[in-house]
């Protein structure tokens, strides 16, 4: 429908001349009835295009007439036709539809990419976060201003222009086939939206929610969000442990995504470990002996955090475990279970 509504002038312009071109035949059968079809139509093509061959036959007075009205009315129609045609080309909205095109035909191959919903301040640190990590993602945006700062920004980004609220651009973006789902839309109603409809497409994907108001995270929540982040209430709370305990969370800022240059912090789940590994001591895993990298915190199949768990420690089901290491020791680890 989208696509329809693009092509809308031009569509009805062909659809103009259709109908010139109908009433023409139609109106030189009935005013000449020595005409045959062909004849009909060969008069009709000969008289809207202006080119001037001779007539079938010698016009009667009625005939004139209905010839006059026909070149005026194909005239304003050919002047429609053509006008809207080079609209399309000067304002490049043939080479904006093709773009449009190459983009559903990209998302529609994706398989585990990120959604993010919104390029405001907080989408547009997400994006950067996933170009860092050459995590496949793609945008959702509805703001003109907005796209033209992604395609300056982020070139080779895929964007999806619509409101993120309706299913049908989520299908656009993919969201049957994503592993997780970045919402940081400026309304805590519209992220609502965007995690109910979310949720209903998609039952195993990761949501995570941008909220302004405290009583929003609960509805999030309820709604299907795993993950629901204030940025205000962050922010502050930030700046507050930065007066408290600078060096520590200046350590935290370096491995963490935002800030991280020559290290990385990764989680491996016990689904991603090759069979070999699974229900294996950290020891018998011994990751730091095969990559040099460290474990330095598991998440328990109840959602509890070991932090500097012992050697001793089992990898079971459900428990997820944070790697910390270099770019290089990470790539080692991450060929090592193949993820």
């Amino acid at each position: 429908m989208r696509n329809f509504s693009r092509f809308t002038n031009i569509i009805f312009s062909f659809l103009f001349l259709i109908l010139v071109l109908i009433v023409g035949v139609i109106g030189f059968l009935i005013i000449e009835p020595e005409y045959t079809f062909l004849e009909a139509v060969y008069m009709t093509i000969i008289t809207i295009s202006t080119v001037g061959f001779r007539e079938v036959h010698e016009p009667s007075q009625g005939t004139m007439i209905f010839i006059s009205l026909l070149i005026v009315s194909s005239f304003g129609t050919f002047a429609y036709a053509v006008s809207a045609i080079s609209a399309y080309i000067i304002d490049g909205e043939f080479r904006a539809y093709f773009k449009e095109y190459k983009v559903k035909s990209v998302v529609s191959k994706l398989k585990n990419h990120v959604v993010i919903c919104g390029y405001g301040r907080n989408g547009s640190q997400a994006v950067t976060v996933m170009e860092k990590h050459k995590q496949p993602f793609v945008i959702v945006e509805n703001d003109s201003v907005a796209i033209e700062d992604i395609k300056k920004h982020s070139p080779e980004a895929l964007i999806v222009v619509g409101d993120a609220t309706h299913d049908e651009i989520l299908m656009e973006a993919g969201i049957k086939n994503a592993k997780s789902l970045i919402t940081t839309l400026p309304s805590d109603s519209n992220n609502l939206f965007v995690v109910l409809s979310a949720r209903s497409i998609n039952k195993n994907l990761k949501i995570i929610s941008r909220a302004s108001e405290d009583n929003s995270d609960k509805k999030l929540r309820i709604a299907g969000a795993n993950n629901v982040i204030m940025p205000d209430k962050i922010g502050g709370a930030h700046m507050a442990s930065l007066v408290m305990k600078p060096d520590i969370i200046e350590f935290i800022d370096y491995i963490s995504a935002q800030e991280q240059i020559d290290i990385n912090l990764e989680e491996i789940s016990f689904d991603e470990l090759p069979s070999k590994f699974k229900n294996k001591t950290i020891t018998e895993i011994g990751i730091r002996q095969l990559t040099g990298a460290n474990i330095i915190g598991l998440k328990g199949s109840e959602g509890d955090f070991v932090i500097n768990p012992k050697p001793t420690t089992i990898i079971t089901s459900k428990i997820k475990m944070f790697v910390l290491g270099t770019p290089d020791q990470i790539k080692k680890l991450k060929e090592l279970f193949h993820v």
